[in-house]
């Protein structure tokens, strides 16, 4: 079964790399939103092959619920930091669990 959930998370977190870029010209969220979002990719594939193998979604996550959930305590805007945060922890709960 395809892990449209995971596939759908790894496209946001691309798309925010490149909407960033152009916002802000930041190449740094260019690219690190394609390389988390490749590598959530990578990880909803496999999900999607095997359930119970998602390190590599759960790590992605883990790493962006950290990054972003520290921006969004530091600034305190919701936009992106925040949501990207909240998403990346609903991502951390699902897969987390499935480790359990």
């Amino acid at each position: 079964m395809t892990d449209v959930i995971g596939f759908g998370y790894a496209a946001f977190v691309a798309v925010g790399g490149l909407v960033g870029f152009m916002k802000a010209g930041s190449l740094v969220s260019l690219v690190m939103g394609l390389a988390m979002g490749g590598l959530a990719a990578f990880g909803a594939s496999q999900t999607s092959r095997n359930p119970s193998n998602c390190l590599a979604i759960l790590g992605a996550s883990a790493i962006l619920l950290f990054v972003m959930g520290m921006r969004f305590m530091n600034t305190g805007k919701f936009m992106p930091a925040g949501m990207l945060a909240a998403l990346s922890l609903f991502m951390v709960v699902r897969y987390g669990t499935r480790l359990m």
